[in-house]
């Protein structure tokens, strides 16, 4: 059996959860308890961008890694990660001379392989060991994984690796990849994989790579506390601990326990990673981790709808992730155009002569409770609630937009209902089903908001005026903006531009319809 190196990539692959944003001294902190773990490999960030900012884990050349590793710990090797979709200038990559990092990592798609190949060349006449990682490795036919590792035999780097780049490969697919660069790949030279763990995968295909025993090194790569963009990524700990129970190895476990304590714990508490459902869809049908990340942003849809709309995403723009790409299948998705103008004229017909009062799942319906119930019970009134049940003020409709909360209420709807056509549930009989398309925002970031949609549903049913209670808008603190706490999701980091771009809206809006805040509101409008 040869060598067994675990690589550390918290830095890097785990700074896709906090734009690389650690702090200058917690760099350097974690890079001195990192040290004290006994790992091989430490992967200090990436070698990408224009300017160097101390702050972050991205580092412009190889100078600049100077600043947060020195003094060098014995018996460590130190390594950046260069992305060839992007890579530096090579005159960036200073000769090789013991005081920064002492190798090179190199990511690439299939359609770069060769300008990878030179690059990788220059890089070692510089001095530098070399990492090969080919990016998405499950993409590659058999032939041409074959024909990459024998093209980069011939510069005998330190490791070829094996990428699971969307945490997609299984333990079977992974022991033929495993098979086929180990009876490929030139003597010396080690085996590495870099997982995701969409599937939860990670840890068994470590372990198993461990225990076939191969002849040649091994470089299993890892981040503290898992840490990684979606569902993370290999646990250092738990795989440092395996190896320790079973191969007599020595990796210090404590420090890396504190690292958790003193570096991730708060970004994890602000930012999670880690196994979820849109991560497992998107794995088990071969989307970008990206595509679920930004869907589910969306907080709109149901398990269903979210399944439907990643495989309506092609087989070529999955591999690929781009937020164009992704919000136009979104919007596709959501529009499923209906003709309602008959329901429309139905809704203008029981609403004419009415008093419309729309209530909005904001935290002011707990303030204002006892005004809002003296508005809704006056006569000839019509109570509409959006989202939610909002049983103490005896709603008349319910109006929901949003797939996800449409699907938790529907149950317990007692009262008339009016949803939107991108809602894909069993069509209920007794529902207004509106065109989604004919009043949302064209402004993508809002483009769903129940609150507009109802007021331009309204103007469209011909109505005039209406009174508005909970329409409160978004406030800079995490938990405070909604009248039920299952209602909540946390907008608190986009609250500002919402606000702005919600109040243009009603700005809009109310050209349309006289608009009576009946609670306090942060829109600003006229």
């Amino acid at each position: 059996m040869g060598k067994v190196y675990i690589l550390d990539c918290t830095l890097r692959d785990g700074g896709y959860i906090n734009d690389w944003d650690f702090g200058e001294k917690n760099i350097r902190g974690f890079s001195r308890k990192i040290a004290q773990t006994g790992i091989e490999i430490y992967e200090v960030g990436f070698i990408r961008g224009n300017t160097y900012d101390p702050d972050k884990s991205i580092f412009p050349d190889t100078e600049s890694f100077k600043n947060v590793i020195q003094p060098k710990a014995d018996g460590m090797l130190y390594v950046g990660m260069l992305d060839l979709n992007n890579p530096v200038p090579i005159e960036r990559i200073s000769p090789y001379d013991g005081k920064s990092i002492d190798g090179i990592r190199v990511i690439f798609k299939k359609d770069k392989i060769i300008q990878a190949y030179e690059y990788c060349k220059k890089i070692q006449e510089l001095g530098y060991f070399v990492s090969v990682n080919f990016v998405g490795t499950d993409l590659y036919t058999d032939k041409e994984f074959i024909e990459g590792i024998e093209k980069f035999n011939k510069l005998n780097p330190f490791a070829v690796s094996i990428v699971d780049s969307f945490g997609v490969i299984k333990r079977k697919q992974f022991l033929r990849l495993v098979y086929l660069a180990d009876n490929n790949l030139a003597p010396g030279i080690a085996l590495a994989y870099h997982s995701h763990n969409n599937l939860q995968q990670a840890l068994g295909n470590a372990e198993t790579l461990v225990e076939m025993n191969l002849k040649r090194d091994i470089v299993i790569d890892a981040c503290v506390f898992g840490m990684g963009r979606g569902a993370g990524n290999l646990n250092l700990e738990l795989f440092a601990e395996y190896m320790n129970e079973n191969y007599d190895t020595n990796y210090k476990i404590e420090p890396m326990l504190e690292i958790i304590d003193e570096y991730l714990n708060d970004i994890y508490k602000k930012k999670f990673w880690g196994y979820s459902l849109p991560l497992y869809l998107s794995a088990s049908i071969g989307c970008h981790p990206d595509y679920a990340i930004y869907f589910a942003e969306k907080k709109t849809l149901t398990v269903k709808a979210f399944s439907e709309l990643l495989m309506e995403v092609p087989k070529q723009e999955k591999i690929k992730f781009n937020t164009e790409t992704a919000e136009k299948y979104y919007c596709r998705y959501q529009k499923n155009y209906i003709d309602d103008r008959s329901t429309v004229a139905q809704l203008k017909n029981e609403f004419t002569g009415k008093d419309i009062i729309m209530l909005a799942p904001g935290s002011s319906l707990s303030k204002y409770s006892n005004k809002i119930t003296n508005e809704c019970k006056k006569k000839n009134t019509v109570v509409i609630s959006v989202n939610f049940c909002a049983d103490k003020f005896s709603p008349d409709y319910i109006f929901s937009s949003n797939a996800g909360r449409y699907i938790k209420i529907r149950d317990d709807i007692n009262v008339g209902r009016i949803i939107t056509s991108n809602i894909h549930v069993r069509k209920d009989k007794a529902a207004y089903v509106v065109n989604f398309s004919s009043y949302a925002s064209q402004n993508s970031e809002i483009t769903d908001n129940s609150g507009l949609m109802l007021l331009r549903l309204l103007a469209a049913a011909g109505i005039r005026e209406v009174k508005i209670a909970g329409m409160d808008g978004y406030s800079l603190h995490k938990n405070n903006d909604y009248y039920d706490e299952r209602l909540e999701f946390d907008f608190s980091r986009q609250a500002e531009k919402r606000n702005a771009l919600i109040s243009a809206e009603i700005s809009q809006i109310s050209k349309m319809l006289r608009l009576d805040f009946i609670t306090p509101t942060c829109y600003n409008f006229c």
